[in-house]
């Protein structure tokens, strides 16, 4: 772990373990702004007119993973991560804490552990509760991811009709969301989404993905997300713990957790796994991604049981 200027920000912190690296944000924040492989690109977007601002009442993107709190709404969701976070942590752990926001009572916290075997990061997130009175939300985790790649959230089991009646997934569409748009391909064991720089107009779907991992691949790099889908529970957006967006500019590849009534002073936690692969290659159908992701993702599991 060393402290580093990056992208016009004098204190940003870098943490690496010999195969990959992440640059994480002191000035504002709490940002991850680089993850990737030493060397290699970011699998995050940069956003380079807004790299090295600091200060401000206006809410910038700058790109990276970011947290945040849902349902979204405008102003509370949008509260401007550009003042400096405290940081704490040791080796391989790194802890940075914001201070609570003046507009919606809430603080903000992000742990991050690097492993020093596998290229993977846990990331915990956590949300205080600083008002007098309960509020109602979920932790919302988002990862703006590179240009030209692909997100992929896997299908339930499919079922013959006769064999059984009731739904198995829900799914959240935005009013913007055009279903022939062909970024999207609803696959019988994948729905895929395409980021493409040329297509002016967003989209974004929520899934109640009860496997539990998302991926998102670009350049021969796959970015991998595993979290615990809690059955059972109530997720924001008519049942949503993944949900993906693009525009020209990003793909976002958002977890979210149930949502909660938090009490006074108490805290809501969500956890990432990420883990990071090289020299991948994949086609846009179930069977390429069955034989080229599906292993990694199982293979990441296996480790997180491990």
């Amino acid at each position: 772990m060393e402290v580093m200027s990056y992208g016009g920000w004098e204190k940003c912190i870098r943490m690496q373990n010999g195969e990959i690296e992440l640059v994480i944000t002191q000035e504002v924040g709490p940002r991850v702004i680089r993850t990737g492989f030493i060397g290699k690109q970011n699998l995050f977007k940069e956003f380079s007119d807004q790299l090295g601002k600091i200060g401000g009442e206006e809410w910038r993107i700058y790109g990276g993973h970011r947290l945040w709190h849902a349902p979204e709404a405008i102003p509370r969701t949008y509260f401007p991560d550009n003042q400096p976070v405290a940081v704490a942590g040791d080796k391989n752990i790194l802890v940075l804490t914001t201070e609570t926001e003046n507009t919606s009572g809430i603080q903000k916290k992000l742990i991050l552990q690097l492993s020093e075997n596998e290229n993977r990061v846990k990331v915990t997130h956590q949300l205080f509760n600083q008002n007098l009175w309960p509020v109602e939300f979920a932790v919302w985790s988002l990862s703006v991811m590179n240009v030209g790649g692909m997100a992929i959230v896997p299908q339930e089991q499919f079922f013959p009709h006769t064999d059984l009646l009731t739904p198995i997934r829900p799914m959240a569409l935005w009013g913007y969301t055009n279903m022939s748009d062909p970024r999207w391909r609803w696959g019988q064991r994948y729905v895929t989404l395409q980021q493409r720089t040329d297509t002016k107009e967003p989209t974004k779907a929520g899934f109640g993905n009860k496997k539990g991992w998302v991926a998102y691949g670009v350049n021969g790099f796959l970015f991998i997300k595993i979290t615990n889908y809690q059955e059972g529970a109530l997720y924001p957006d008519y049942g949503s713990s993944t949900e993906l967006y693009t525009n020209p500019d990003i793909c976002e590849v958002e977890t979210l957790s149930p949502l909660k009534l938090i009490n006074p002073g108490e805290m809501h936690e969500h956890i990432e796994n990420w883990f990071l692969y090289s020299d991948i290659q994949f086609e846009n159908n179930d069977e390429s991604i069955d034989r080229n992701i599906l292993p990694l993702v199982e293979r990441s599991m296996e480790i997180l049981k491990g």
